[in-house]
């Protein structure tokens, strides 16, 4: 007898768990269930499409819902999971009555944090999730001429340079001094700011959003700690929370941050039970912090796992070194681990090896500015860290330092590595061996 899978939402997540269980055991059933009308698309590009970076939704799909039928996966659309039961080992989907399972995957994402202010009921808040909702939100952009959006997340970030590139009166208002607080440090986000208002947006920093003030039931002007602001459309961009209800009522351990616990397999302390994505917390490698709402590749990756473990194979997720990276304004920012502000609000102390430099060599066509910021311990010089702002080769650079601090290099193995010279893609002086130069000559004096 078949053994059967079952998945709980059709994000990156839990189309990487139904993928790895179909692939770890061709015989199995593997069932889907999203409340959403579609799977395999990626919602990380859907700010670029309002900024018409890309020019159409259909871009945002991956694979067709034939495919799945084809590679043998059931997805059942708009089916509400309401609860599990472990012991029985069940999920009641709504309309449909139980459903047993002889493992479970629970990929259920996340949700925007509540602003918690008056107004939240109001018509023209837009939350970004749902290509379906996307599509008409975007018609709804052609008519807008004022928008605000709500806190300088990574997806406010992006949202902002959308909206401005639309050509839409743009406000940012965020109770933070400067964007992306929680992950980037100052100086990689000052020229950031500085081609905002290049393309006309208004920042308002260290202000708290107090309501949304609203005429008809369509809100009408937000209002905050620095008083009101005239908008046809607020776009809440509030930071992510696990959506775990399904697996609290089940009785499924949560950590620090809500999401799920899980071990190196994403099993999850109820027996059979494996979870993947927004809703879990994964440790930081270095400093052992649980971290959640990582990228979309970390939540693919870890679904892989969590379907391969679930469908009887083995494959491992280990903690996070978190490159990361996106386009802000009209620079690129990244970077890997942790900055200086995260390294200071821990209590960890570092050194600091910086460097200005290009892209490529100087005479060539296209050359940008590339930043590059590493933080060291004082006394090994090991890599702890990693930031960046430039024009082009941020992603690449970041992914490569992360590999960097997870196997333990040092500012000394960084300032001696060998790197492309090739005019058209890469400088004489590897930004990054600048840097790491500089900090090793600023500990020696």
């Amino acid at each position: 007898m078949s053994r059967r899978i079952v998945v709980v939402g059709g994000g990156a997540g839990g189309m990487g768990a139904a993928g790895g269980a179909k692939a770890a055991d061709p015989d199995s059933e593997v069932i889907v269930y999203t409340s959403y009308d579609d799977v395999a698309y990626s919602p990380c590009g859907i700010p670029y499409v309002h900024g018409k970076e890309i020019d159409s939704f259909e871009r945002l799909f991956l694979a067709s819902k034939q495919d799945y039928v084809d590679a043998g996966v059931d997805v059942r659309y708009q089916a509400n999971v309401t609860s599990v039961d472990v012991s029985r080992k069940v999920i009641q989907v709504a309309d449909a009555g139980e459903v047993a399972w002889d493992t479970l995957v629970l990929a259920t994402g996340f949700n925007y944090a509540d602003p918690g202010v008056p107004g939240g009921d109001l018509g023209g808040l837009y939350y970004v999730k749902d290509i379906r909702e996307a599509i008409e939100w975007d018609k709804v952009l052609d008519t807008v001429k004022s928008a605000v959006v709500v806190e300088a997340s990574p997806l406010g970030v992006e949202m902002v340079t959308a909206l401005a590139h639309r050509g839409i009166e743009t406000h940012l208002v965020d109770p933070s001094p400067w964007p992306m607080s929680e992950m980037a440090d100052p100086d990689i986000m000052a020229p950031v700011e500085d081609s905002w208002s290049e393309l006309g947006v208004t920042t308002h920093f260290n202000t708290t959003l107090k309501a949304f003030l609203g005429d008809g039931g369509h809100v009408r002007a937000v209002s905050t700690s620095a008083g009101d602001i005239t908008a046809d459309l607020a776009v809440v961009c509030t930071h992510k929370e696990p959506n775990n209800a399904l697996g609290v009522t089940a009785g499924l351990k949560t950590g620090s941050t809500g999401g799920f616990i899980v071990d190196e397999q994403m099993a999850t302390s109820a027996a059979g039970v494996f979870a993947a994505g927004d809703c879990t917390e994964i440790p930081n490698g270095l400093t052992g912090v649980p971290l959640q709402g990582l990228t979309g590749s970390h939540a693919y990756a870890q679904g892989k796992a969590a379907g391969i473990n679930a469908a009887g194979g083995a494959r491992t997720y280990n903690a996070v070194y978190v490159p990361w990276g996106t386009a802000a304004g009209k620079w690129i920012i990244g970077g890997a681990s942790f900055g200086e502000t995260t390294a200071s609000a821990l209590g960890i102390p570092y050194v600091v090896g910086s460097a200005q430099g290009i892209s490529r060599a100087r005479y060539y066509p296209g050359v940008k500015p590339v930043k590059v910021k590493l933080l060291a311990e004082p006394e090994t010089l090991r890599l702890l860290g990693a930031q960046m702002v430039g024009g082009e080769g941020i992603k690449e650079r970041a992914d490569f330092l992360a590999v960097a601090i997870r196997f333990g290099l040092t500012l000394h193995d960084l300032a001696g590595m060998e790197n492309v010279y090739s005019p058209a893609i890469g400088a004489l002086n590897e930004p990054i061996v600048v840097a790491a130069r500089n900090g090793v000559d600023t500990v020696q004096g």
